[in-house]
């Protein structure tokens, strides 16, 4: 954020004493040599990397109104959930965001696995053999399956998110429906090759890079806040499904606490530039707001500007 300086008027020293008046005379500086320079408001912008951030859908489905939102109304109809994990890359370095899931938790749950997020990875130059840093927003199935195919990672998570997938929360089916009992036990399997990188709270991963804690979703759901060449971007995964989760104040009727389910996407809109910088994690509008990659149709460019006609 930019620092603001706040110029104090200078109130001159008393001359001759004289009339009074009414009116504030201006100041005027005694020269260019002894008036006194204010530093300009320095961008914090300005003096951090810009990354390229890369929406990568890898499944879709369909899903009646209850399953989008707390409260549809009567004349909802079904519609549409899309799938994505993210790619932070730039200066060297890339950073993915989510794994997403593979084809036994596709046929498992009826979803259509499009591609896998791993082979992906490859062409656009970030193997994930070598993949140094995975952010896992949450435990979920379609947020972190498929851990093997990323041997050299390191898996940062939220100490909560943790705490809460493999505490008592997860006896009651209603709580553990949304995570795959393989998933949790490769990550306890991961704790302890000491590849787990806890995090508590609101935390920098890298310059222009931070994680910011939501919950709601889950307990220890994160974001990921990006600076682009477009501004701060916010990733905000589950912090909300669809725009219209937050446009209408009805989320996504998965969470563990109502309030902060509401918390959170206000939030995640808080740390974005504007609702044209917040990602959310499923909604099929990312397709029509944001230009694709050449030659890859399904990889979304969510640090460029968006389309001139995606509200058309």
């Amino acid at each position: 954020m930019a620092l603001a300086h706040r110029c104090l008027r200078q109130v001159p020293e008393s001359g001759p004493k004289g009339p009074s008046s009414s009116a504030a005379e201006p100041i005027t500086p005694r020269s260019t040599a002894t008036s006194r320079i204010w530093p300009k408001p320095v961008d914090e912008r300005a003096i951090l990397p810009a990354y390229e951030v890369l929406a990568i859908k890898y499944a879709e489905t369909v899903r009646p109104a209850h399953d989008l939102f707390f409260r549809p109304a009567p004349t909802e109809g079904p519609g549409a959930l899309d799938y994505y994990v993210w790619l932070i890359r730039g200066h060297g370095q890339c950073v993915l965001v989510d794994t997403g899931f593979g084809p036994t938790a596709a046929s498992r749950r009826g979803r259509t696995l499009l591609r896998s997020p791993a082979d992906v990875l490859m062409h656009l130059g970030c193997d994930s053999a070598s993949l140094a840093d995975v952010v896992l927003t949450h435990l979920h199935y379609d947020h972190a399956g498929d851990l093997g195919s990323y041997p050299q990672a390191r898996f940062i998570v939220q100490n909560q998110e943790i705490a809460g997938a493999t505490g008592r929360d997860m006896r009651h089916a209603v709580c553990n429906h949304a995570f795959d009992i393989e998933n949790i036990v490769e990550i306890v399997r991961l704790v302890h090759d000491g590849r787990v990188h806890f995090v508590r709270g609101d935390t920098n991963l890298a310059p222009g890079i931070s994680l910011h804690l939501l919950g709601g979703h889950t307990r220890g759901l994160q974001g990921v806040r990006v600076n682009t060449p477009r501004g701060w971007v916010m990733l905000a995964s589950d912090g909300l499904h669809l725009y219209r989760n937050l446009q209408e104040s009805n989320p996504f009727p998965v969470f563990l606490d109502l309030p902060r389910v509401l918390d959170a996407g206000e939030k995640a809109l808080s740390l974005a530039d504007s609702m044209e910088h917040l990602i959310p994690g499923h909604d099929p509008l990312i397709a029509q707001r944001f230009p694709s990659l050449v030659g890859m149709p399904y990889v979304f460019r969510v640090s460029a500007p968006p389309l001139d006609d995606h509200r058309n």
